[in-house]
């Protein structure tokens, strides 16, 4: 490890910090980013960020350190896109897939498959999560956005800070709701007792979900949600429905797997994506259908007593 001390050229004045130090260092972009993404670029011991314009004659500090094992294109990755332009990609992603490494695993990931499809967003977000503006849980199904270019990325990305980037889900739960709505305002941080898991927690980090009841089993004892996220923390439909005492169907961790529908796995599905397109304007507004597994729950429920389901894969629930 070293520290390199950089002056920002006159010909980069007002550039990207990223695109100052892959210029000023020669090496890649997406190296560089690595090392803004570490806070290992700092100006007076402030790390700046990836997109910060840096003015000439600034003086930056430059911590290299041993290179990180690369992440490596796997084109075996299954995976649909719903949606594709010069910008962005909206994606389907099945029950199983990783969406980027982590805990150990370095391979297999969405991450992985993204990169070999489109090997052009090496460098575009995060190191290893190349293009990935927010995540989906392994088993968790269902539309997902990533970036193709670094203005896209930092605009999607402020776009779910300022909540205008809206994710809703398709779940189902235990139990029977007297209210039609509500909200769940509960901080959620990691559980202490086990580190894989999430819980409500009184110094956790804010988590706000939204909830509006479609459709019920009053004989099995089970609801069909419509859920919106306004933030977007670890597992937090699974811990929120869990707090409120109506665990996800399926989900062995925050609840009880084998119940009557039990898909295998918990049933949760990322079913809508609608948000104004970061660099032209346009509405875009996607609806995934529900998977083969989550259908199959459905028939073994049979009708609901309240609701319908005529209108599961429509624009609106």
């Amino acid at each position: 490890m070293k520290t390199l001390f950089i002056e920002v050229p006159v010909d980069l004045d007002r550039a990207r910090a990223d695109k100052v130090l892959a210029t000023v260092l020669a090496i890649p972009r997406s190296q560089a980013r690595e090392i803004i993404d570490g806070k290992d670029a700092t100006i007076d011991e402030r790390p700046i960020r990836a997109s910060e314009k840096l003015s000439a004659g600034t003086r930056v500090a430059v911590v290299l350190r041993r290179g990180k094992v690369k992440l490596e294109p796997d084109h075996s990755v299954a995976f649909d896109v719903v949606y594709e332009d010069r910008e962005l990609l909206v994606i389907d992603k099945p029950i199983g897939i990783v969406v980027h490494p982590g805990s150990g695993r370095s391979e297999g990931t969405l991450a992985n498959g993204l990169l070999a499809r489109y090997p052009e967003i090496e460098g575009v977000g995060q190191q290893d999560r190349w293009g990935i503006v927010h995540r989906l849980d392994r088993d968790t199904s269902g539309l997902l956005v990533v970036a193709r270019t670094h203005d896209s990325y930092d605009a999607l990305v402020e776009m779910l800070k300022r909540h205008e980037l809206s994710r809703r889900y398709l779940t189902i739960v235990q139990g029977l709701f007297t209210n039609t709505k509500g909200t769940i305002d509960a901080p959620i941080g990691r559980d202490t007792a086990n580190r894989t898991r999430m819980r409500v927690a009184k110094h956790g980090r804010k988590a706000i979900t939204h909830y509006r009841r479609l459709a019920s089993w009053t004989h099995r004892e089970a609801s069909l949600l419509s859920v919106s996220l306004e933030t977007g923390r670890t597992h937090q439909i699974r811990v929120h429905m869990r707090a409120i005492d109506h665990p996800i169907v399926g989900d062995g961790a925050y609840g009880t797997a084998g119940v009557k529908g039990d898909p295998g796995r918990p049933w949760l599905h990322a079913r809508q994506l609608r948000f104004d397109h970061p660099i032209t304007g346009e509405p875009i507004d996607i609806v995934a259908a529900l998977p083969s597994d989550l259908r199959d729950s459905l028939d073994t429920l049979g009708m609901p007593d309240t609701g319908e389901l005529a209108d599961i894969d429509g624009a609106t629930l």
